[in-house]
């Protein structure tokens, strides 16, 4: 799509042209009425990531602690050319993970990577539930995380044994799991989808059939008004993305009328933007509700020359090299993700140098999982 920035001449005095061009995140209808559920999260205890097993061996190593950073590099690029090794990094992870990785993606484009490589080691530098996708996958390949204690708030807010009441409770519904989601979660789901694709996997289900959408409910209500669908709502959150406030949104517009909104699906504040859009108080021409892969696409192809990032802040790094002219500003600079920032390049190099931690998915949850794994996959 060719945008018109918001301070534009052409935006000025063409205000209504600009108003009505189509934005392809947002539904047809800006004027759709859905009542905004108040929905309260369970309360689950994230496990700390402080001090791991992980970095507790890289402190006792005899020769971890004594490499530079350049060093680190050098063996790092070494053993993954002696390992057949591909190295995959999410958007979240920190800058000098992102610059070593040989491909670096949101969770649908990682999961896509890692069905096609033909390397026989992967290093997943991301959290665990990427791994196990990986594993899923890949069951003949060797699929390593350098700490396996990089878990996920939102993945944690859901079991195995809860979906199965959940599905108990609900006979004709089909289980829609967010691909943040441990491996025998997703072993009970019908189909998996990423923030990028989760509309078009509600849209491709019957009619007819109930949409259980977990666990993330914000992804969950944000799919509820794109599609326009009945969906039952689990009630999790990631803990960062919950963070978003609707008047983060509206402060960061003011300050900066010129940029435009990147604004990610799990947020907590998508909600009440959607709403805010449909009424007319957040501009519809600078708003847009994107995965990290659809941020990354946004910033190439629009002349917009500020873009104002609501996400986890490691985004900022991806953008920064995918269009360097332009400025990224986050919309909460302490959006950060304790999880992913475990991955370290120490951590990276001992993984290779010690082809450690594996990740393996055992059956029968690694072939049902995959069912669900593979409808992701096929709808893009």
């Amino acid at each position: 799509m060719d945008n018109i920035p918001a301070g534009d001449p052409r935006c000025s005095s063409q205000r209504q042209e600009c108003k009505a061009m189509k934005n392809p995140t947002l539904p047809a209808d800006l004027n759709l009425q859905v009542e905004l559920p108040t929905i309260m999260p369970r309360s689950k205890t994230r496990p700390s990531v402080r001090h791991t097993a992980a970095q507790a061996a890289i402190e006792q190593d005899s020769e971890i602690p004594s490499l530079t950073e350049q060093e680190l590099i050098e063996r790092v690029n070494q053993l993954r050319k002696e390992r057949h090794a591909v190295i995959l990094a999410h958007n979240y992870q920190l800058p000098i993970i992102q610059d070593l990785a040989d491909f670096v993606g949101d969770s649908l484009q990682l999961s896509q990577q890692a069905a096609q490589t033909d390397a026989p080691v992967i290093v997943f530098c991301g959290v665990h539930f990427m791994a196990e996708t990986a594993a899923i996958l890949c069951p003949d390949r060797t699929v390593l995380i350098p700490d396996p204690e990089a878990g996920c708030s939102l993945a944690a807010t859901v079991t195995a044994d809860e979906v199965r009441q959940w599905k108990a409770n609900h006979p004709n519904g089909v289980v829609v799991a967010y691909v943040n989601t441990n491996a025998d979660v997703k072993a009970e789901a019908d189909y998996c989808c990423t923030s990028s694709n989760a509309v078009k996997v509600v849209q491709s289900i019957p009619e007819d059939k109930e949409i259980l959408f977990l666990p993330d409910m914000f992804l969950g209500l944000y799919v509820q008004r794109m599609t326009g669908r009945k969906v039952h709502l689990w009630l999790g959150e990631c803990h960062v993305h919950a963070g978003f406030r609707a008047e983060d949104i509206v402060n960061a517009l003011q300050r900066y009328p010129d940029a435009d909104l990147l604004l990610h699906p799990e947020c907590g504040c998508v909600s009440q933007c959607m709403f805010a859009l449909a009424s007319g108080d957040l501009p519809a021409d600078r708003t847009f509700v994107h995965s990290t892969g659809g941020m990354v696409r946004h910033v190439r192809e629009s002349r917009t020359p500020i873009h104002l990032v609501a996400t986890e802040v490691g985004m900022l790094h991806r953008l920064s090299k995918e269009a360097p002219q332009k400025e990224y500003i986050p919309v909460k600079a302490d959006a950060i993700c304790e999880y992913m920032k475990t991955i370290t390049l120490p951590k990276l190099y001992r993984a290779l140098r010690d082809m450690v931690y594996e990740v393996r998915v055992e059956e029968p949850i690694r072939s049902r999982a995959r069912l669900a794994i593979d409808r992701m996959l096929e709808i893009v």
